[in-house]
């Protein structure tokens, strides 16, 4: 009998199917976990479950059952009290437990970047009620960012503009958190000239970073990547050691996605997951080992070679515009039909509005034409329901 590495996956969306992948072609026996059934990691893992990650009995009940060697967290939302307790009984949480908690709400990891390490953020404010969330936004000015303070994908974000969108923003806040509850961050709104997403992996030979990824968010959700983004050498180097610091101080191995933003010669820190990032997509196309691929190998401490750009890259997310419970993916022929193009069709059991169902990605010669392409590409996609 082949013996292997046994890894369990919490929260299998298309992130987490490309982080099976590479595990398997490693050897490593995979569990795909999702809150529900034929999530996209699901569709390529040895084998999977649905549960609610934010039971605690649940979850242990399923890693008392499996053993895993390694739990690889892949959302926010899950139990992460027991996490912690799975660690101390000697169960191996990816990056660590503590980074797991931490990242799981905006507080945590705020409160750690700008309090304890010192590093530069947007002011921010926090607010339990609506009341508290209304002095909290005259308070910072308007324009501000309001943030629940566990959400994934950018769900439940808005710039609130006026003292009348106070009430809007709220409700989006309500309705995007992964948890309900009514805390919620209030930021200052930095006038960036771009945002982008500092790829850096922590392996057992030490710290490398990608080259930075350039993005465009839209309410909170990204819409364009590309890699690599211009930067002086001042704000690149201001970069790294923002980086190195968040990451060192959250501990374990694996990649992390830093997401900072770039004001003149200024860099502030903006969020990290502990994770694969979705604007990282790119890299499956623009690195010789895509972030997948660093994360897999991080984790299970085998050696990361020199990470190099193979060629100037963009990514464009196709996103469902109305919910569906039966769809088909049109205009993959001629997507694919443009040089250099690749296309990952997720495989979402059904559709929301808004979600993210496949991502075309394309290289060329410079950053400006691949985002050209990968746009035209895109523009062949459509969702049509049944």
């Amino acid at each position: 009998m082949f013996h292997t590495t046994r890894l369990m996956l919490l929260g299998s969306g298309e992130l987490g199917k490309e982080v099976i992948i590479e595990a398997q072609r490693l050897g490593v026996e995979t569990i795909a976990v999702d809150r529900y059934e034929g999530a996209p990691a699901m569709h390529v893992a040895d084998r999977s479950y649905v549960i609610d990650m934010l039971d605690r009995q649940a979850l242990r009940k399923l890693v008392e059952k499996e053993r895993p060697d390694l739990i690889v967290p892949e959302i926010e939302a899950i139990a992460t009290a027991e996490l912690i307790e799975l660690e101390e009984e000697g169960f191996r949480v990816i990056p660590t437990a503590r980074a797991a908690r931490l990242t799981m709400d905006r507080e945590g990891i705020r409160r750690l970047a700008a309090e304890t390490l010192g590093l530069p953020t947007a002011q921010y404010r926090f607010a339990d009620t609506y009341e508290q969330f209304a002095e909290a936004t005259r308070e910072m000015g308007f324009p501000c960012v309001v943030k629940p303070l566990m959400s994934s994908s950018g769900k439940g974000q808005s710039v609130c503009r006026s003292e009348e969108e106070i009430g809007r923003s709220w409700q989006i806040a309500m309705e995007g958190g992964r948890v309900q509850q009514g805390r919620v961050i209030v930021e200052e709104f930095i006038k960036f000239d771009s945002e982008i997403t500092l790829l850096t992996v922590r392996g057992a030979e030490g710290t490398q970073f990608c080259e930075p990824i350039g993005h465009i968010q839209k309410d909170g959700d990204y819409i364009e990547s590309w890699q690599p983004h211009p930067m002086t050498e001042a704000q690149l180097a201001e970069s790294k050691r923002i980086a190195k610091a968040i990451t060192d101080e959250l501990g374990g191995a694996g990649i992390f996605g830093v997401e900072l933003f770039l004001s003149g010669d200024k860099v502030y820190f903006s969020e990290v997951s502990p994770r694969p990032h979705d604007t990282g997509l790119v890299t499956l196309v623009s690195q010789n080992l895509s972030e997948f691929a660093l994360h897999a190998r991080a984790i299970l401490g085998l050696p990361i070679p020199q990470i190099k750009l193979a060629a100037p890259g963009a990514s464009r997310p196709l996103k469902a515009d109305a919910e569906y419970s039966s769809y088909r993916l049109l205009g993959t022929e001629e997507a694919l039909a443009l040089p250099d193009t690749q296309l990952r069709v997720f495989g979402k059991p059904v559709t929301k509005t808004g979600r993210r169902m496949a991502v075309a990605l394309a290289t060329a010669e410079t950053v400006d034409a691949a985002r050209e392409k990968a746009t035209e590409a895109l523009g062949k996609l459509r969702v049509e329901g049944e």
